[in-house]
């Protein structure tokens, strides 16, 4: 079994407006720099391999927590919301109406016009998780929430279609175990990455 540990980048100006960022290049915001620098990670990460998404809000992120050598693996880039990307969700909502609620109700194949599915992130996903789990070294990874979603729905067979079984929570670490094969499966959640975190 080899540990995976997940974190997400941290705010950018459109996590603050609400926009759907998706696989756009969007850099952290002064805000987000600022939260980031006051993260800790937990010491016992210390030894970990590190990888990080290679948009900028991912690499920015990973180089404000001291992983400098992080590789950048293109299958953690979030999740492309095609023609959506920009828009705010809450809009979209109101104009779609009905439309909107049938494409959501598919949950882990809800996709957005020109857009990526969970289900397809899910499978560019595996194989990095399975290299992980051959390579049997613990990873620290800093990716998107799409993606960290994507790995818990594999872990907890949640199929997207309800609220998730558990609220994972921003500035935050999520570990996970993989199987010889690459499965995962949680072993923490919501790990605070500041000591005044939220529980």
């Amino acid at each position: 079994m080899t540990a995976l540990v997940l974190v997400r980048h941290g705010p950018t100006a459109w996590n603050e407006l609400g926009r759907v960022q998706g696989s756009g290049d969007v850099p952290l915001s002064e805000t987000g720099r600022a939260e980031v620098r006051r993260w800790r990670l937990p010491p016992e990460f210390a030894g970990y391999g590190r990888v990080t998404s290679p948009l900028c809000r991912a690499t920015e992120t990973a180089a404000l927590l001291g992983l400098h050598d992080a590789r950048r693996d293109p299958r953690l880039v979030e999740m492309n919301w095609g023609a959506w990307e920009g828009q705010h969700l809450d809009e979209l909502r109101r104009e779609l109406g009905d439309l909107m609620k049938a494409w959501e109700a598919k949950g882990l194949d809800f996709k957005a016009p020109g857009g990526e599915s969970p289900r397809e992130v899910q499978a560019r996903l595996r194989p990095f998780l399975a290299e992980c789990a051959v390579g049997g070294t613990a990873t620290l990874a800093v990716a998107h929430k799409g993606v960290i979603r994507a790995v818990y729905a594999l872990a907890v067979r949640w199929d997207m279609t309800g609220p998730p079984p558990h609220k994972l929570r921003d500035g935050c670490a999520h570990q996970f175990v993989l199987a010889s094969d690459g499965t995962p499966s949680v072993a923490r959640l919501n790990i605070a990455l500041c000591e005044d975190a939220a529980p």
